[in-house]
């Protein structure tokens, strides 16, 4: 099965850039979004939840802005580049996670004092309810289309079939063909002498020759 690069860059360099790449944020965004909702129904502007949720909201931002650079320079315009982008599949799923950080970076200019300074806390709150939903959309989207193949649009990739699994291609011998008939021709020979009643012949050292 082909992969796209955004499930490729998840796989390579296990457990390190599935710990960047999603635990990381996704938990600094579940942590907003559950704080988020804690301080719209008790309307609480103190504590602990509201200072966690501030925090979650100013570091996911900052992170995500590092994310996207860093992907952008190393991932992004190489493969636009290179032209090897593995269909429009591979292009939202990489896409939509990109797109996803920017609600959150919004979020982390808001904290900051760059962007709304007219809303007062419900509106900023109400803010973050948008920007953490349409992370939510955007992380799906990303997610779905990351695990589907993009041969379903006519991708085709290296050829990396190998039979048994992985194990099993490490392990296969390779057969040179001329061999192969030379065995076959020996066999046969055998096999008709036995047939006719006739001695095997046997080289000096008592095989078959």
């Amino acid at each position: 099965m082909n992969m796209t690069h955004y499930m490729q860059l998840l796989a390579d360099n296990q457990p390190w850039n599935l710990l960047i790449f999603m635990a990381i944020p996704v938990v600094l965004a579940e942590t907003l979004a559950i704080t988020e909702l804690y301080i719209l129904f008790t309307r609480k502007f103190d504590g602990f939840v509201y200072h966690l949720n501030r925090f979650a909201g100013t570091a996911v931002g900052l992170y995500f802005i590092g994310i996207i650079a860093y992907l952008m320079a190393t991932a992004v315009l190489p493969i636009t580049k290179n032209n090897e982008w593995r269909t429009i599949i591979d292009v939202i799923a990489v896409g939509s996670y990109l797109i996803g950080g920017l609600p959150l970076i919004w979020i982390a200019l808001q904290e900051f004092g760059f962007v709304n300074k007219a809303l007062d806390q419900m509106g900023k709150l109400k803010i973050h309810a948008i920007c953490v939903a349409l992370f939510l959309v955007f992380g799906h989207i990303a997610m779905i289309a990351g695990m589907l193949d993009p041969s379903l649009l006519g991708y085709k990739g290296a050829d990396t079939h190998q039979m048994g699994g992985a194990s099993g291609g490490a392990n296969h011998e390779y057969c040179d063909p001329a061999m192969h008939g030379d065995m076959k021709a020996m066999h046969e020979k055998m096999h008709q002498q036995m047939m006719n009643g006739g001695k095997i012949p046997m080289n000096s050292q008592g095989h078959p020759h």
